[in-house]
């Protein structure tokens, strides 16, 4: 676009606060917010640097989203670029976004939390505190009687659930109940006007029950409520702790939760070392990289880690930092959540900014071991994504493969992915079907910008949530695209014949990525020209390490779920599934109870018809 095109462009816009995004067709170029989107998209007929020529050179468009408040507009920002990673913005690399409250497009339409919005659902948000959030989602479902279950267990109601039973859902999904369509949508709409921020359609009915309960002297029920409408009061800033025109606390000496932060910037890539404090000790540290376009300030990098880095955190009391955050946005959002920015020039709090920063010069270590890679192995670069291959079974029953990702030395766990196997009792071939799913998958999405999760699973072994992901009920020949970028390097678990196998199945698909062996007994590292045996204190061999110590972990939690999901004789009854299955054993306890059970029980159960009883009685 030139300087005309984004004038004309910018005189249909409207002059409200919002997030604008430049495109280049769908691929999105660069998100930002403005309190007037008209005067902002404007200012980008004179870019103020060299980038943002390009950037507004490169661009064929301009989309925007009108949001209630400069607030929200900074957390839309936030989502936005964690969504599409635009190449011009400062972006963090983690898989953390702001919560949503969406209204579903439904006959009857059901009310959540999401991150991941239904097509045709009426969004609200972002917001900030999830927990809060949360609480308030519950007041308006007991208030107007939403329902909040999946369109799964909606279908599949054949009587009212526990929601109903304790006043969370007015139960629409059955007849019995009786619910008027019309009075439903009326109560939707009526929580519409509450998120679009009239207060008082929820406040006033939760103030009212709690005047009541309090004149019966259920305290402990208006103290809930009591807590509940703070919530609801809050959500459109109306709450908020004690802050002094400064935007500091009303009383410094009484901030028991700071966080400390430090930035360095160097070339494209920023990193920003958080160091935690709780009654002043230090607790935490972790350190976090960011993609940044070459030149950006310390400032703006700040900025775009605050505004991204609390998406499901909780605030701390105040945030040091080694630089002034660039954006009076964030400055603004921070004062009202009633939290203290100081960029401390001298005394403890210095000192603190200054052990940050050399917590963020850190990552040298660690671009040095990827550089040692590169280095060991003929790469064009250094190796900084490294996706990590392992195996595991039992003597060959209940196979599976796990695939997990490191980018900057660090695990990315929205990238990690898991894969049912054939049950076969050799390593080399199951590592070669695990290798060849992921390299189809890569051929099939043609490279493409690191896409979030394709669907999430517990990992239950490390108690994180991950992107994993199960194929194996995709129809045989069925190759699912994988947006997820090409490795630097792919690393096996495993010797020569693992990695032997690995080649394999890159070459029969083509897909160019170099692959290399780490052996566990002597923690030799294994490549198609020799072997290597480095030091035991070498970086280099300590990051492969961890990735393969991650993918074995990640392979043998999920072989350790199927395995120990038992199989009872229920299994082969005609008419009964996975579902049914668990409805007969949670109710009656084991399968010698199904059995004594009568004809009469059994329907009881959801999902049991008068057939599969008589299969069940039959069987038994």
């Amino acid at each position: 676009m030139d300087a005309a095109a984004v004038r004309e462009r910018a005189a249909d816009l409207p002059a409200e606060p919002g997030v604008y995004q430049f495109l280049d067709g769908e691929r999105v170029l660069y998100v930002g917010k403005a309190v007037d989107i008209r005067d902002r998209v404007r200012s980008y007929t004179d870019p103020r640097s060299e980038r943002i020529r390009r950037m507004v050179a490169e661009a064929d468009a301009v989309d925007v989203a009108v949001t209630d408040t400069e607030t929200q507009a900074l957390l839309l920002e936030a989502n936005l670029i964690k969504r599409h990673r635009p190449r011009y913005n400062v972006r963090l690399k983690d898989d953390k976004s702001y919560p949503l409250v969406q209204l579903t497009d439904h006959e009857f339409p059901r009310i959540e939390t999401t991150r991941d919005p239904e097509e045709g659902a009426t969004v609200f948000g972002p917001f900030t505190d999830k927990g809060r959030l949360e609480t308030v989602v519950k007041a308006a479902r007991e208030t107007y009687g939403l329902r909040g279950c999946s369109d799964h267990k909606f279908a599949a109601r054949d009587r009212p659930c526990l929601d109903y039973d304790i006043g969370l859902c007015s139960g629409p999904c059955v007849p019995e109940t009786d619910v008027d369509r019309e009075a439903y949508l009326a109560d939707v709409e009526a929580v519409e006007r509450f998120f679009e921020g009239e207060t008082g359609v929820l406040a006033d009915p939760l103030r009212r029950e709690m005047e009541a309960a309090a004149a019966d002297q259920s305290f402990e029920r208006a103290a809930n409520l009591r807590d509940r409408l703070e919530s609801v009061e809050a959500v459109h800033g109306e709450g908020g702790g004690a802050v002094a025109a400064d935007g500091r606390h009303a009383d410094p000496d009484r901030e028991r939760s700071v966080d400390v932060l430090g930035v360095d910037v160097a070339g494209e890539t920023a990193t920003v070392a958080r160091l935690h404090s709780e009654d002043g000790k230090l607790v935490d540290r972790d350190r976090h990289t960011l993609d940044a376009p070459a030149g950006e300030s310390p400032g703006r990098v700040i900025a775009a880690f605050i505004a991204q880095f609390y998406a499901e955190r909780a605030f701390p009391d105040a945030v040091l930092c080694s630089d002034h955050p660039d954006d009076a946005d964030v400055e603004r959002w921070l004062d009202r959540e009633g939290v203290a920015l100081r960029v401390p020039g001298a005394g403890r709090e210095a000192t603190l900014v200054e052990l940050a920063l050399k917590n963020a010069r850190q990552r040298e270590r660690r671009d040095d071991a990827g550089a040692a890679l590169a280095d060991a192995f003929g790469l064009d670069g250094a190796a900084r994504r490294i996706e990590g291959f392992d195996v595991s079974h039992a003597q060959g029953a209940d196979a599976v493969g796990s695939n997990v990702v490191f980018v900057d030395g660090d695990p990315e766990k929205s990238g990690y992915r898991r894969k049912k196997l054939p049950d076969e009792n050799d390593d080399h071939a199951n590592m070669r079907a695990l290798v060849r799913w992921r390299a189809e998958r890569a051929v099939a999405g043609d490279g493409g910008d690191p896409a979030g999760t394709t669907g999430g699973q517990s990992d239950a072994a490390g108690g994180d949530s991950t992107g994993a992901t199960d194929d194996a009920g995709a129809p045989a020949g069925d190759v699912t695209a994988d947006e997820r970028p090409d490795p630097d390097l792919l690393l096996v678990d495993g010797g020569d014949g693992q990695l032997g196998a690995a080649r394999d199945a890159l070459a029969a698909v083509g897909w160019d990525v170099p692959a290399v062996a780490l052996a566990k007994d002597e923690e030799l590292v294994v490549t198609p020209t020799g072997v290597f045996d480095w030091p035991d204190d070498a970086p280099h061999l300590h990051l492969l390490q961890r990735v393969r110590d991650e993918a074995h972990r990640f392979a043998v939690q999920y072989h350790r779920t199927l395995r120990d999901d038992v199989s009872t004789v229920l299994d082969d009854v005609p008419g009964v599934g996975p579902e049914t299955r668990r409805r007969l054993l949670r109710r009656f306890g084991s399968v010698e109870n199904v059995r004594n059970a009568s004809r009469a029980e059994l329907t009881s159960v959801g999902g049991v018809g008068e057939r599969t009883a008589e299969t069940l009685d039959e069987r038994l």
